[in-house]
């Protein structure tokens, strides 16, 4: 999925068609993150390294596109996908959304380039509250924070994604372009080596007796009880 995510970004950077990207998601919520049940774990026997560098990919395309990209978010937006969403430039939410980074939960760290997506959008302290902590922030908070763009009642969001999307689509397109590129070359200086960093740690962290853990008490309903120093 992630992959065919970042393959339909890159081809509409080049399509003179698309003026603008609108994602969002095709459920209740707009990304959950990975599953964790039993059958989720015996489903993903997968090349760790792979699926991290697909959602870099995914990410740094949205990040890159030259042309306006709008996060669509209702219901939840958990673990890679706080990173998919803060890649694009304007992001509206449902006020029944929230946003998760659960990682440490279960042993793991922020991917997807969320340790320096989330730090340029609400800065330092509190991302490291909402990384460490693993708190969730309903759209309000979210909003407060400096997360999202916008947060909309349930029946005005529609109209207001709308609304936005014509605006972008009917404005210049070379000053967009060129706006977009000069905040995240002042914001997002860091990005390229958050996502080698990310990916380098959480490949040992999913090799790690603590995610092991982590996700057996998940599964099991208990406490964890970590053991790695």
């Amino acid at each position: 999925m992630l992959e065919l995510l970042g393959d339909a970004v890159l081809q509409a950077a080049t399509d003179p068609a698309v003026k603008v990207v609108r994602l969002g998601g095709a459920g209740r919520g707009f990304c959950s993150g990975a599953g964790l049940s039993p059958e989720d774990q015996e489903a993903k026997k997968f090349d760790a390294a792979a699926v991290l560098n697909a959602a870099n990919r995914a990410v740094a395309a949205l990040v890159n596109l030259p042309k306006p990209a709008v996060a669509v978010v209702h219901g939840v937006a958990a673990g890679v996908g706080v990173s998919l969403a803060l890649g694009c430039d304007i992001v509206l939410a449902s006020e029944k959304s929230s946003f998760l980074l659960a990682f440490t939960k279960i042993g793991l760290m922020p991917d997807g380039g969320a340790s320096a997506l989330v730090a340029a959008s609400i800065g330092r302290a509190r991302a490291m509250r909402m990384a460490l902590l693993a708190e969730k922030l309903p759209a309000a908070e979210a909003l407060a924070a400096g997360l999202v763009s916008s947060v909309h009642a349930a029946d005005e969001f529609d109209v207001e994604v709308d609304r936005v999307l014509t605006a972008l689509k009917s404005g210049p397109a070379v000053a967009l372009r060129k706006t977009k590129q000069a905040i995240n070359d002042a914001t997002l200086t860091e990005l390229n080596n958050t996502f080698a960093r990310e990916t380098a740690g959480q490949i040992q962290l999913l090799n790690a007796a603590d995610f092991r853990e982590g996700v057996a008490s998940f599964q099991q309903r208990r406490l964890p009880a970590y053991s790695d120093v």
